[in-house]
């Protein structure tokens, strides 16, 4: 079966959207197909996930149920929730519900989970444990699902502070532990997987996601995409060549870590009157609204769009977006569930969350049956993957 990513009228000129391979593979399909040139599938499959993971992990598994159920039905999706506690004195520890024998078994984990409260560290520690623990009973493969890839913005040391590069580490001991494929959304740097020494790292992009967004802003002459810096600057390209429109950069450094100070913003601001600015994550928020007010207050931008895919949840975060809604123009704000979100923010008349779950569930089946990630995602752009 095949499903157009874009439905697109005829006389528009916008970059043509390929044909992307939707099919959805069964247990049937590969009884059917076996004798083709499908690989050996990777065992029985089984989802996973520790605590600040579950509630990903679940709508996970529903839509995935519910996509075998439209591609002509299967077995139910066995799923283990909840596979760490803690004892008295706060040691993690981890037990398995069901025999993980011969699995193929997906590990959910939320690093970063402000609606708990446990700590980047204890999460990452209870999914170390979980994927020691899968190993050890069995499973033939172990494949951690960390939406958001914590410790990715240590990939190098800050210039004269001796630090470590511990983003390195962390990739180490997740494959120590027994991780032997890694899928995440957005990360800091896509150059992360160069630290997990071969390990297949699947770096899911938000771009398909964000062009679905604000499709309707599409070939506006008075619509400018902003990159809030230059890491984000060929992510913002991609999406303004996609929807036919002009973009620019923001210029800035760091005096302290979360504290930016913005130099210029550069680009083509004439006869522009919307932004929509995009971006890997919400920290404090201190970069967007430097921004945003510098978009305000100097180049007469009368609608800002801010588009995130990581959420942090901090208060300093909650007032500056407040701020910038009420005097700085931003009308609304879209971030993803790859962090479970606050009520807090929740509440917030002009932000909202776009599910990844339907993302995550063709992704799994994708490497379970042993085919091809990238074709789900075939929707290139002039020759540029749209992930």
């Amino acid at each position: 079966m095949w499903l157009r990513v874009w439905v697109r009228r005829e006389d528009e000129t916008l970059p043509q959207f390929e044909r992307a391979d939707k099919r959805f593979y069964t247990s049937a399909w590969f009884a059917q197909h076996h004798e083709e040139d499908i690989t050996v599938p990777r065992g029985r499959l089984l989802i996973a996930a520790c605590r600040s993971g579950a509630a990903l992990a679940s709508r996970v598994v529903a839509r995935y149920q519910a996509l075998v159920e439209e591609s002509g039905g299967g077995p139910a999706l066995p799923y283990l929730e909840d596979v760490d506690f803690q004892f008295s004195d706060s040691e993690t520890c981890v037990r398995l519900a069901l025999p993980v024998n011969d699995c193929d078994v997906f590990l959910f984990q939320g690093l970063y989970d402000p609606v708990s409260g446990r700590s980047v560290d204890e999460n990452y520690l209870a999914f170390l444990i979980a994927a020691r623990a899968l190993r050890e009973h069995g499973a033939h493969h172990v494949t951690g699902v960390l939406p958001y890839l914590a410790y990715a913005r240590q990939d190098k040391p800050t210039r004269f502070m001796r630090e470590p590069t511990t983003a390195k580490l962390m990739a180490d001991l997740s494959i120590r532990s027994g991780m032997d494929h890694l899928i995440t959304w957005h990360p800091h740097q896509r150059q992360i997987s160069g630290f997990y020494s071969g390990t297949p790292v699947e770096k899911l992009e938000a771009l398909i996601l964000f062009a679905e967004t604000y499709w309707d802003f599409a070939k506006r002459d008075d619509v400018i995409v902003v990159a809030p810096d230059v890491g984000a600057s060929k992510f913002v390209t991609y999406f303004g060549r996609a929807l036919g429109l002009e973009s620019a950069v923001a210029s800035k450094y760091r005096l302290h870590p979360e504290e930016a100070v913005l130099s210029e913003v550069i680009g083509d601001f004439r006869e522009k009157r919307i932004a929509i600015v995009l971006d890997d994550m919400i920290s404090s928020g201190g970069t967007a609204h430097i921004v945003i007010k510098r978009l305000v207050e100097m180049l007469n931008i009368a609608e800002v769009y801010l588009g995130v895919s990581h959420n942090l949840c901090t208060e300093q975060a909650y007032e500056r977006l407040t701020e910038l809604h009420a005097h700085y123009n931003l009308k609304a704000v879209v971030v993803t569930n790859s962090i479970p979100q606050t009520e807090r923010f929740r509440s917030l008349d002009f932000f909202s969350v776009r599910d990844i779950s339907g993302v995550l569930s063709r992704v799994i089946n994708r490497i379970h049956y042993g085919r091809s990630v990238n074709e789900l995602f075939t929707g290139s752009l002039n020759g540029l993957d749209a992930i």
